[in-house]
Order: C-alpha cells, then sequence, then structure tokens
C-alpha cells in the first residue's frame, strides 16, 4: 500500500494516531485541572511504566489538556548528568509565559525570582562569562529563591509562580519525563516543594514519568511520598485497545485488518503500544492491498523485528554491563522454556521491572527494557 499514506508513528514521544486505552488516565486528569483551578486540593500525579508502553506520549496528552485549559505549563526530561535548577528554571519560565497575566510587574516580579533561582546554578563568585543566563528580560529578584539550598528555592519558585496563577484561577503544571534519573537532593527538594505547595492550596502540580522503580525512588527520598503523588501504572493495552490502536487509522485510510491479522498482531507485539505502531508501520508497507491478512502480518515481522533489533533493543544491550547482559541472557533463557523444557514464548519481569522477551519461534531475545 501507499507508504505516504502509512499512517502508524513508531518515534520516541511520538503521539500515535489513535491514542488508544488511556482514556480513564485522561479523564481523571481532566477532573484534576478543573478541582486545582477552583482551589480543591489535589496531589501531583506519577505515571510509571516499562519503556515502550505510551509515557511520554500520554506526559504530552496530559500536558496538552492543561494547556486547553489555559493552564501554564512546562516541561522538561531529568538526565542524571544534570541538577534540576536549569530544567525546572526553563520550565517555570514557559510556564509564567503561557499564563498571559495582565499586570506586567507581578509578571516581572516572578520571572525576576525565576532568573534568580536559575543563576543559583552557578558558584557566587563566578565570572560573568561562566554564569548561566535563562534569557529572561528582567533584572534577578534578591532574597527570594536564591539562598542556594535547593530545597529551599524551589518551595519559593513555586510559591511565587503559583502565586501567579492562582490571581487568575488558573494553574500551573510541570511536566517531567524520565523523572527516575533525577539526583537524590533534587528527588528530596521536589517532593518538599509538592507537600509545600499542597498545603498551601496552591494551583501548581507536578506530573512526572518514568520507570518502575520511580515509586521506591520518592519514598526512599521522603517517607511521605506515598501520600503526596497519584500514582498511574502505565501498561500494556489489552486487545481491545491495541486493535482499536491498529484498526482506527487504518479506516480513516480507507482500509481494514481482518480479525486473524488482529490476533496475531497483539500476539507479536504483547499489546505494548511502541510495538504496535512499529509493526503496523511495516504491515501496511508490505500489504499489497486492504483489507490486512494475517499473510502480510507474517511477511511483515521479520522486517519489524529487524528493525526494532537495531533502533530500539541493540543500544540498550550495547549500554549493559557484562553482568547486566548476563541477567538479561538468564530472562530470555527462562521465556524460552516452560519447566518442563517445552519452547513458549513471552515476557519474563524482574522485580526491579526490566523485561525479556524471546520468541519461542526464532529462539532470540527480542526485547530488552532496563
Amino acid at each position: 500500500m501507499d507508504p505516504i499514506r502509512n499512517p502508524y508513528a513508531p518515534g520516541a514521544g511520538q503521539r500515535p494516531p489513535e491514542l488508544a486505552g488511556r482514556q480513564e488516565q485522561l479523564s481523571q486528569f481532566d477532573v484534576v485541572l478543573q478541582r486545582v483551578s477552583r482551589g480543591r486540593p489535589e496531589r501531583s500525579l506519577i505515571l510509571t511504566g516499562l519503556r515502550g508502553v505510551g509515557k511520554t506520549v500520554l506526559l504530552n496528552a496530559l500536558r496538552g489538556q492543561a494547556v486547553r485549559a489555559g493552564w501554564g505549563t512546562g516541561k522538561f526530561e531529568a538526565r542524571p548528568d544534570q541538577t534540576l535548577r536549569r530544567p525546572i528554571a526553563a520550565a517555570a519560565h514557559v510556564a509564567v509565559r503561557e499564563l498571559g497575566h495582565a499586570h506586567s510587574d507581578q509578571v516581572d516580579h516572578v520571572l525576576g525570582v525565576v532568573k534568580a533561582f536559575a543563576q543559583r546554578d552557578t558558584a557566587v563568585n563566578a565570572k560573568l562569562r561562566d554564569r548561566w543566563n535563562p534569557g529572561i528580560d528582567v533584572p534577578a529578584v534578591t532574597g527570594r529563591a536564591d539562598s542556594g539550598d535547593i530545597e529551599i528555592d524551589l518551595v519559593e519558585l513555586l510559591t511565587d509562580v503559583g502565586g501567579l496563577a492562582q490571581d487568575l484561577g488558573r494553574g500551573i503544571a510541570i511536566c517531567i519525563d524520565e523523572m527516575q534519573d533525577l539526583g537524590p537532593d533534587d528527588i528530596s527538594a521536589l517532593c518538599a516543594a509538592c507537600h509545600e505547595i499542597s498545603q498551601s492550596a496552591l494551583p501548581v502540580i507536578v506530573v512526572g514519568a518514568g520507570l518502575p522503580h520511580l515509586p521506591a525512588v520518592l519514598s526512599a527520598s521522603k517517607s511521605y511520598s506515598e501520600r503526596l503523588f497519584r500514582y498511574a501504572r502505565i501498561d500494556r493495552l489489552d486487545r481491545e485497545a491495541a486493535d482499536a490502536a491498529l484498526s482506527v487509522p487504518a479506516g480513516e485510510e480507507g482500509t481494514s485488518f481482518d480479525e486473524a491479522a488482529l490476533e496475531l498482531m497483539y500476539e507479536v507485539t504483547g499489546g505494548y503500544p511502541y510495538f504496535i505502531q512499529a509493526y503496523g508501520k511495516e504491515v501496511w508497507d508490505v500489504a499489497p492491498a486492504g483489507p490486512i491478512t494475517d499473510t502480510d502480518v507474517r511477511v511483515a515481522v521479520p522486517r519489524a523485528e529487524a528493525e526494532l533489533a537495531v533502533g530500539f533493543f541493540g543500544s540498550r544491550y550495547e549500554r549493559a554491563t557484562p553482568a547486566e547482559r548476563d541477567y538479561l541472557r538468564a530472562m530470555a533463557a527462562l521465556a524460552l522454556v516452560d519447566r518442563d523444557g517445552a519452547p513458549i514464548g513471552g515476557p519474563v519481569e524482574s522485580e526491579s521491572g526490566s523485561t525479556a522477551y524471546a520468541s519461542a519461534r526464532t529462539h532470540e531475545l527480542d526485547s530488552v527494557s532496563t
């Protein structure tokens, strides 16, 4: 079929044409937005799940809901080699700009606080050329969010930003992807800030996304984090949602999948949203015409596996240490046979959230998520 009309989108964090199976999270977040805007108490939200289940896509969708509700929003991706100050300052800057507050003096004051917070990322005695400029054209405010203690400063930053939003009857949403990569001090500061703003009933929420061990990271930092956040485990799609993720985009392009093709697609993808898009793209390209059949799926499977082996799994395996590779091989071996030694296929998940997929047909390690 025409590859130009191929509707499937297996990009990193790229929104699929049909965001299937996530209506519950979207509806709950709409309630959160309305409650916070009316001064009602609500917890910040943490999305957790394995790689490939669509956490980033959902995070972006939730941010889009906040934007449509008139909120100020900002987003960044945490990195293990970067502290919290610069990215969260940039996110707060974007959020304040999105609010569009009518009183410029109040906006300038808050932007000055954001600038002061950001500039404390460098040493006090650093030369001017070494100071980071966050691109804010107002003077930095002295004595606010600039103590150098990240916990104190983050509380003051979010308090001032939240106060600005409260004046407008709206809110601020700070979205953080790969949240498990924040350092211990930054995680502690973020928990403390969320705790403070919730007690003050300020319209600020944090929406974080990370791997399955993120709740444990938060709990190790602050014991009250279990009650501070609402946790949503993002998992594989059930059969109905997986079928919709394939059928709805195909239908919009004037074609369809037959029942045998949908059944086989669910078997080979395991319901993982990223795999559904990756296999769907290859199936569309090899199918001569619609409706798409299970024969088309079988032809496309080796192509999809080859693509994923390089672009999705290969880099993770290459980054793994020798001990981690041994661990993954052991997981794959468990997925290959049952207790009686009979060949099987399917996922094996460790307590840390790592997953290995083994194909009983090819006896190859198909996927690794660490």
